[in-house]
Protein backbone atom coordinates (compact mmCIF):
# COMPACT_ATOMS: atom_id res chain seq x y z
CA UNK A 1 0.00 0.00 0.00
CA UNK A 2 1.41 2.90 -0.59
CA UNK A 3 0.42 6.86 0.11
CA UNK A 4 0.55 9.80 -1.67
CA UNK A 5 2.35 12.78 -0.55
CA UNK A 6 -0.86 14.52 0.58
CA UNK A 7 -1.82 11.96 2.83
CA UNK A 8 2.19 11.89 4.25
CA UNK A 9 1.96 15.62 5.20
CA UNK A 10 -1.90 14.99 7.28
CA UNK A 11 0.36 13.25 9.75
CA UNK A 12 2.82 15.77 10.65
CA UNK A 13 2.58 16.68 14.30
CA UNK A 14 3.34 20.61 13.54
CA UNK A 15 3.85 22.41 10.63
CA UNK A 16 6.60 26.07 10.46
CA UNK A 17 3.69 27.53 7.56
CA UNK A 18 5.37 30.49 7.92
CA UNK A 19 9.36 29.24 6.81
CA UNK A 20 8.93 29.40 3.63
CA UNK A 21 7.69 32.84 3.40
CA UNK A 22 10.15 34.28 5.40
CA UNK A 23 13.57 32.33 4.48
CA UNK A 24 15.05 30.72 1.33
CA UNK A 25 15.39 27.03 2.55
CA UNK A 26 18.56 25.60 1.29
CA UNK A 27 19.48 22.50 2.93
CA UNK A 28 17.28 20.29 5.38
CA UNK A 29 18.23 17.48 8.00
CA UNK A 30 16.51 15.30 9.79
CA UNK A 31 16.87 15.16 13.86
CA UNK A 32 15.79 13.23 16.78
CA UNK A 33 14.44 15.40 19.65
CA UNK A 34 14.63 14.69 22.71
CA UNK A 35 11.42 14.55 24.99
CA UNK A 36 9.98 13.97 28.20
CA UNK A 37 7.06 11.14 28.56
CA UNK A 38 3.98 14.25 28.53
CA UNK A 39 5.75 16.05 25.70
CA UNK A 40 6.06 13.20 23.69
CA UNK A 41 1.71 12.58 24.50
CA UNK A 42 1.06 16.23 23.85
CA UNK A 43 2.84 16.45 20.60
CA UNK A 44 0.92 13.38 19.15
CA UNK A 45 -2.19 15.07 20.60
CA UNK A 46 -1.40 18.07 18.44
CA UNK A 47 -0.30 20.76 21.20
CA UNK A 48 3.26 21.60 19.78
CA UNK A 49 3.88 25.02 17.70
CA UNK A 50 6.86 25.70 15.23
CA UNK A 51 5.63 29.64 14.51
CA UNK A 52 8.61 31.31 16.25
CA UNK A 53 11.00 28.43 16.96
CA UNK A 54 14.68 28.05 15.84
CA UNK A 55 17.76 25.82 16.50
CA UNK A 56 21.25 27.08 17.33
CA UNK A 57 24.29 24.86 17.71
CA UNK A 58 25.87 25.25 21.91
CA UNK A 59 28.72 23.49 22.90
CA UNK A 60 28.75 20.43 20.24
CA UNK A 61 25.22 20.25 20.36
CA UNK A 62 21.87 21.25 18.67
CA UNK A 63 19.29 22.64 20.83
CA UNK A 64 15.73 23.69 19.53
CA UNK A 65 14.17 26.99 21.16
CA UNK A 66 11.08 28.60 21.40
CA UNK A 67 9.37 25.50 20.32
CA UNK A 68 6.21 25.70 21.84
CA UNK A 69 4.88 22.71 23.52
CA UNK A 70 1.44 22.69 25.19
CA UNK A 71 0.45 20.68 28.45
CA UNK A 72 -0.77 17.14 28.00
CA UNK A 73 -4.31 17.31 30.13
CA UNK A 74 -4.54 14.18 31.14
CA UNK A 75 -0.82 14.04 32.90
CA UNK A 76 -0.77 14.19 36.39
CA UNK A 77 0.51 17.71 38.26
CA UNK A 78 4.03 17.50 37.14
CA UNK A 79 3.94 18.95 33.69
CA UNK A 80 6.77 20.24 31.42
CA UNK A 81 7.86 23.77 30.44
CA UNK A 82 5.79 24.50 26.92
CA UNK A 83 9.07 26.72 25.79
CA UNK A 84 11.62 24.88 27.56
CA UNK A 85 15.48 23.90 25.38
CA UNK A 86 15.00 20.75 23.35
CA UNK A 87 18.04 19.00 22.27
CA UNK A 88 18.27 17.44 18.08
CA UNK A 89 20.31 14.54 17.83
CA UNK A 90 22.18 14.78 14.90
CA UNK A 91 25.45 12.68 14.43
CA UNK A 92 28.90 14.61 14.62
CA UNK A 93 29.56 15.22 11.27
CA UNK A 94 26.07 17.09 10.63
CA UNK A 95 26.68 19.06 13.99
CA UNK A 96 30.16 20.15 13.00
CA UNK A 97 28.86 20.81 9.41
CA UNK A 98 25.59 23.12 10.78
CA UNK A 99 28.35 24.89 13.15
CA UNK A 100 30.32 25.95 10.05
CA UNK A 101 27.26 26.89 8.41
CA UNK A 102 25.35 29.19 10.43
CA UNK A 103 28.68 30.60 11.45
CA UNK A 104 28.49 32.42 7.83
CA UNK A 105 26.53 35.68 8.01
CA UNK A 106 22.74 35.31 7.62
CA UNK A 107 22.19 31.76 7.70
CA UNK A 108 20.59 30.19 10.80
CA UNK A 109 18.73 26.96 10.95
CA UNK A 110 14.54 27.11 10.99
CA UNK A 111 12.46 23.87 12.33
CA UNK A 112 10.18 23.12 9.55
CA UNK A 113 8.11 20.20 10.53
CA UNK A 114 7.80 17.69 13.13
CA UNK A 115 6.49 14.18 12.27
CA UNK A 116 6.54 10.48 13.57
CA UNK A 117 9.30 8.24 12.04
CA UNK A 118 9.07 4.46 13.15
CA UNK A 119 7.32 5.70 16.22
CA UNK A 120 9.34 8.27 17.12
CA UNK A 121 9.22 11.73 16.77
CA UNK A 122 11.74 13.56 14.14
CA UNK A 123 12.12 17.33 13.69
CA UNK A 124 13.27 18.68 10.49
CA UNK A 125 15.65 21.12 10.77
CA UNK A 126 16.38 23.72 7.38
CA UNK A 127 19.24 25.74 6.97
CA UNK A 128 17.53 28.53 5.97
CA UNK A 129 18.90 32.77 4.80
CA UNK A 130 16.46 35.45 5.50
CA UNK A 131 14.43 36.75 3.24
CA UNK A 132 14.33 40.52 2.44
CA UNK A 133 10.65 42.20 1.56
CA UNK A 134 11.36 42.80 -1.91
CA UNK A 135 11.67 38.48 -2.01
CA UNK A 136 8.56 38.23 0.15
CA UNK A 137 6.06 39.82 -2.67
CA UNK A 138 8.33 37.99 -5.38
CA UNK A 139 7.07 35.25 -4.06
CA UNK A 140 3.64 35.79 -3.45
CA UNK A 141 3.94 37.40 -7.23
CA UNK A 142 5.42 33.94 -8.17
CA UNK A 143 2.79 31.96 -6.52
CA UNK A 144 -0.56 33.96 -7.80
CA UNK A 145 1.26 33.79 -11.96
CA UNK A 146 1.48 29.93 -11.36
CA UNK A 147 -1.51 29.78 -9.93
CA UNK A 148 -3.23 31.61 -12.91
CA UNK A 149 -1.50 30.01 -15.64
CA UNK A 150 -2.55 26.39 -14.25
CA UNK A 151 -6.24 27.36 -13.67
CA UNK A 152 -5.50 29.34 -17.57
CA UNK A 153 -4.80 25.33 -18.81
CA UNK A 154 -7.55 23.41 -16.83
CA UNK A 155 -9.64 25.80 -18.77
CA UNK A 156 -8.27 25.19 -21.73
CA UNK A 157 -8.29 21.54 -21.56
CA UNK A 158 -11.89 21.46 -20.48
CA UNK A 159 -13.09 23.53 -24.00
CA UNK A 160 -11.49 21.08 -25.80
CA UNK A 161 -12.22 17.91 -24.76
Amino acid sequence: MTANKSELRERDFAVNRSARHYYHLFEKFEAGIELTGTEVKAVRDGKAGLKDAYAQVKNDEVWLLDCHIGAYTAGSTRHHEALRPRRLLLNRAEIDKLYGRTEEKGFTLIPTRLYPKKNLIKCEIALAKGKTTWDQRETIRRRTVDREVAQDIREHQRRHR
